[in-house]
């Protein structure tokens, strides 16, 4: 893969062979982020789970002290007084069996998040072929499949994200923005980390966290020391 030289020249500043503490890794990753737009500071933890056992699996959601710097659009299926709940607690977009079709045949997918109550899980599941692949399917553990819509759609706005390992068992997480302070991206990573830590799971045997990475949009990885959440 090709670099160009702004990428080159920020990539000098990072010793390869170096695991920096995390408030250094930080520092580095803002420093390194030299794109002409506000770039999107992503955490990369690669695990030593096996997500193909289910007690293996991880899944969970964290709110993040100062947001991901992100305007999230949440998307509620529900019915009843749900509805007007969830308009009421600024829900971008409300509806309930009527969005399946537009969703399914339209391809309307103007938003980011969708919760939904457990009693519209059923009509949920029929959009999960176009859900799931996007990571936008409502899931308990995640706090999106709820009857406290006011509640969900708030942690939602106030920066909440859902962290889960993909198919090479690697959480790839937004911790903010390249404009953030570097104490507002450190309390995010101490919340982020404090959250996947505990979610261990009891039958893991061997290292848990195996590499934590930090790195923006268009900058170069910076490893973060474990040692700390061994």
């Amino acid at each position: 893969m090709k670099h160009g030289k702004k990428y080159i020249e920020a990539a000098k500043n990072v010793d390869r062979a170096t695991y920096y503490e995390p408030d250094e890794a930080v520092r580095l990753v803002k420093q390194t982020a030299t794109a002409k737009f506000d770039e999107t500071i992503e955490l990369h933890i690669r695990t030593g789970c096996d997500g193909r056992h289910a007690d293996q699996q991880i899944r969970g959601a964290v709110v993040l002290p100062n947001g991901t710097g992100k305007t999230v659009r949440v998307l509620v299926i529900a019915k009843g007084d749900k509805l007007a709940e969830a308009e009421a607690a600024g829900a971008d977009h409300v509806g309930g069996e009527e969005l399946v079709p537009r969703i399914q045949n339209e391809g309307w997918l103007d938003f980011d998040v969708v919760v939904a109550t457990p009693d519209m899980m059923g009509v949920v599941g029929r959009l999960g072929k176009i859900l799931g692949p996007k990571g936008m399917m409502p899931n308990p553990k995640a706090g999106t499949v709820t009857m406290d819509i006011a509640k969900a759609i708030a942690d939602i706005k106030a920066g909440k994200i859902e962290y889960r390992l993909d198919k090479s068992n690697i959480i790839h997480v937004p911790l903010g923005k390249a404009s953030f302070t570097e104490e507002a991206l450190q309390e995010n990573f101490n919340a982020l980390l404090d959250a996947v830590s505990k979610a261990k799971p009891s039958t893991l045997k061997g290292q848990y966290l195996k590499s934590i990475t930090l790195s923006s949009t268009m900058g170069p990885g910076v490893r973060v020391s474990t040692a700390k959440f061994a």
